[in-house]
């Protein structure tokens, strides 16, 4: 930065007005036990909280003509492809593939 300052990143804001709607899908690991294969019943240790839907997101403008497989970084959350199956014009879907690691955590 031009004052001296050490900018860690930069966040970008997303104009409502100039917004379109889309669907984010957050996934964590399907099993909440490291070794699932040693529960008896493998059921019992799926991770109920392995899919997050999250509905009324909004997204750049610049995304409507998103193509299924396309990537992107979404900030502060990771890295995200449009739905192949589910995304249609109009009603884009947003699968994450990778989140970003959570330093503030430690």
């Amino acid at each position: 930065s031009p004052d001296g300052r050490k900018v860690r990143g930069t966040i970008h804001w997303v104009s409502a007005a100039h917004s379109i709607p889309a669907e984010v899908r957050l996934y964590e690991p399907l099993f909440s036990e490291e070794h699932p294969d040693d529960a008896e019943d493998f059921l019992t240790v799926l991770n109920p909280d392995s899919l997050k839907v999250v509905t009324g997101c909004q997204v750049e403008a610049s995304l409507k003509d998103a193509a299924p497989g396309d990537g992107f970084q979404f900030e502060r959350l990771g890295y995200f492809c449009v739905d192949d199956v589910d995304s249609k014009p109009g009603a884009l879907v947003f699968n994450r593939t990778v989140p970003l690691r959570d330093s503030w955590s430690r």
